[in-house]
Protein backbone atom coordinates (compact mmCIF):
# COMPACT_ATOMS: atom_id res chain seq x y z
CA UNK A 1 0.00 0.00 0.00
CA UNK A 2 1.04 3.59 -0.53
CA UNK A 3 2.81 5.10 2.46
CA UNK A 4 4.11 8.63 2.88
CA UNK A 5 6.34 9.52 5.81
CA UNK A 6 7.27 13.12 6.51
CA UNK A 7 10.27 14.31 8.48
CA UNK A 8 12.21 17.48 9.15
CA UNK A 9 9.74 19.56 11.10
CA UNK A 10 10.60 21.35 14.30
CA UNK A 11 10.96 24.67 16.05
CA UNK A 12 12.72 27.45 14.17
CA UNK A 13 13.14 31.16 14.76
CA UNK A 14 11.60 33.71 12.39
CA UNK A 15 13.84 34.16 9.38
CA UNK A 16 15.20 30.65 9.70
CA UNK A 17 15.14 27.70 7.36
CA UNK A 18 13.97 24.10 7.40
CA UNK A 19 13.86 21.30 4.87
CA UNK A 20 11.01 18.84 4.99
CA UNK A 21 11.29 15.40 3.44
CA UNK A 22 8.66 12.90 2.47
CA UNK A 23 9.63 9.33 1.74
CA UNK A 24 7.16 7.41 -0.38
CA UNK A 25 6.72 3.67 -0.74
CA UNK A 26 4.24 1.26 -2.25
CA UNK A 27 3.91 3.08 -5.55
CA UNK A 28 5.77 4.04 -8.70
CA UNK A 29 6.93 7.34 -7.32
CA UNK A 30 8.15 8.80 -10.59
CA UNK A 31 4.66 9.02 -12.11
CA UNK A 32 2.91 10.56 -9.10
CA UNK A 33 2.14 14.21 -8.61
CA UNK A 34 3.47 15.13 -5.20
CA UNK A 35 2.46 17.99 -2.98
CA UNK A 36 2.88 19.67 0.35
CA UNK A 37 -0.12 20.97 2.25
CA UNK A 38 -0.33 22.65 5.61
CA UNK A 39 -2.95 23.18 8.26
CA UNK A 40 -2.61 25.85 10.89
CA UNK A 41 -4.64 25.75 14.11
CA UNK A 42 -8.23 26.71 13.44
CA UNK A 43 -7.72 26.89 9.69
CA UNK A 44 -8.42 24.67 6.74
CA UNK A 45 -5.73 22.62 5.07
CA UNK A 46 -4.18 24.49 2.16
CA UNK A 47 -1.90 23.56 -0.71
CA UNK A 48 1.59 24.96 -0.28
CA UNK A 49 3.39 23.55 -3.31
CA UNK A 50 3.11 20.75 -5.84
CA UNK A 51 5.36 19.07 -8.36
CA UNK A 52 4.28 16.93 -11.28
CA UNK A 53 5.93 13.80 -12.61
CA UNK A 54 7.56 15.98 -15.24
CA UNK A 55 8.98 18.37 -12.67
CA UNK A 56 6.62 21.30 -13.15
CA UNK A 57 5.98 23.13 -9.90
CA UNK A 58 3.54 25.59 -8.46
CA UNK A 59 3.49 27.39 -5.13
CA UNK A 60 0.83 29.28 -3.25
CA UNK A 61 1.44 33.04 -3.44
CA UNK A 62 2.23 33.36 0.26
CA UNK A 63 5.35 31.20 -0.06
CA UNK A 64 6.65 32.22 -3.49
CA UNK A 65 10.29 33.16 -3.34
CA UNK A 66 10.68 31.46 0.05
CA UNK A 67 9.70 27.79 -0.40
CA UNK A 68 10.90 25.37 -3.06
CA UNK A 69 9.50 21.93 -3.78
CA UNK A 70 11.70 19.32 -5.42
CA UNK A 71 11.79 15.58 -5.92
CA UNK A 72 14.38 12.84 -6.17
CA UNK A 73 12.86 9.94 -8.06
CA UNK A 74 15.86 7.73 -7.31
CA UNK A 75 15.15 8.12 -3.59
CA UNK A 76 11.35 8.17 -3.85
CA UNK A 77 11.44 11.40 -1.89
CA UNK A 78 9.93 14.85 -2.23
CA UNK A 79 11.33 17.85 -0.41
CA UNK A 80 10.12 21.24 0.70
CA UNK A 81 12.93 23.70 1.29
CA UNK A 82 11.68 26.61 3.38
CA UNK A 83 13.55 29.87 3.87
CA UNK A 84 12.69 33.17 5.55
CA UNK A 85 10.16 31.44 7.75
CA UNK A 86 7.48 33.55 9.39
CA UNK A 87 5.30 32.87 12.42
CA UNK A 88 2.33 32.53 10.07
CA UNK A 89 4.05 29.52 8.49
CA UNK A 90 3.44 27.61 11.71
CA UNK A 91 1.35 24.57 10.85
CA UNK A 92 1.31 20.83 10.45
CA UNK A 93 2.76 20.09 7.02
CA UNK A 94 1.41 17.11 5.12
CA UNK A 95 2.85 15.30 2.15
CA UNK A 96 0.42 14.21 -0.53
CA UNK A 97 0.56 11.97 -3.56
CA UNK A 98 -1.88 11.84 -6.44
CA UNK A 99 -1.45 8.43 -8.03
CA UNK A 100 -3.78 6.88 -10.58
CA UNK A 101 -6.50 9.30 -9.59
CA UNK A 102 -6.32 8.63 -5.87
CA UNK A 103 -4.98 10.98 -3.21
CA UNK A 104 -2.77 9.71 -0.43
CA UNK A 105 -1.58 11.53 2.68
CA UNK A 106 1.14 11.32 5.24
CA UNK A 107 0.54 11.87 8.94
CA UNK A 108 2.19 15.27 8.94
CA UNK A 109 5.10 17.01 10.58
CA UNK A 110 4.79 20.06 12.80
CA UNK A 111 6.63 23.25 11.92
CA UNK A 112 6.66 25.94 14.58
CA UNK A 113 8.12 29.36 13.80
CA UNK A 114 8.63 31.28 16.99
CA UNK A 115 11.25 33.24 18.88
Amino acid sequence: QVQLVESGGGLVQPGGSLRLSCAASGMKFSIATMGWYRQAPGKERELVAAITSGGSTNNVDSVKGRFTISRDNAKNTVYLQMHSLKPEDTAVYYCSATYYGFDYWGKGTLVTVSS
